[in-house]
């Protein structure tokens, strides 16, 4: 599976302020050209569309009661996937460098006292390094070539 990679520049060398463009690339080709630590959103497709529609969003209903907006790290995203997204099909993995989000990105203990990435600030449509779907197959989610 590929991903579709959303970034203000384009694919390859140079680069054009404030142009985007989408590129196919593996989750490890992106690291390797970015260096960038990838943080993961798992959104069902109503919220996907919320955020490509408005430009941002405070994230799921759970994300809106906690006040932040949850992410996984590429170690636990498919646990997450499987505890709370277990048999829902039509799902979008987002990946988002996070370095960019800056100080509203905080690492805090969750499940087991491992830190999970929460953003105490609306997620960003420009927050988006790729996206991907996830879908469901033989009841579990399969992930893009290279995570989880």
């Amino acid at each position: 599976m590929k991903l579709s990679i959303v970034q203000r520049v384009p694919c390859g060398a140079g680069t054009v302020k404030g142009v985007a463009r989408r590129c196919r690339l593996t989750a490890t080709a992106y690291w390797g050209q970015t260096g960038a630590m990838l943080i993961y959103k798992i959104f069902r497709a109503d919220e996907w569309a919320q955020l490509t529609e408005a430009g941002e969003t405070a994230g799921a209903p759970v994300d809106v009661a906690d006040g932040f907006v949850h992410f996984s790290t590429a170690e636990t995203v498919a646990e997450t996937a499987a505890r709370h997204f277990a048999g829902e099909d039509a799902l979008v993995l987002v990946a988002c460098e996070s370095e960019a989000m800056g100080e509203a990105l905080r690492w805090e203990p969750s499940r087991g006292g491992a830190l999970f990435p929460h953003l105490y600030r609306p997620m960003r449509f420009d927050d988006v390094a790729w996206s991907a779907p996830l879908p469901l197959v033989d009841g579990l989610h399969r992930f893009p070539e290279g995570l989880a």
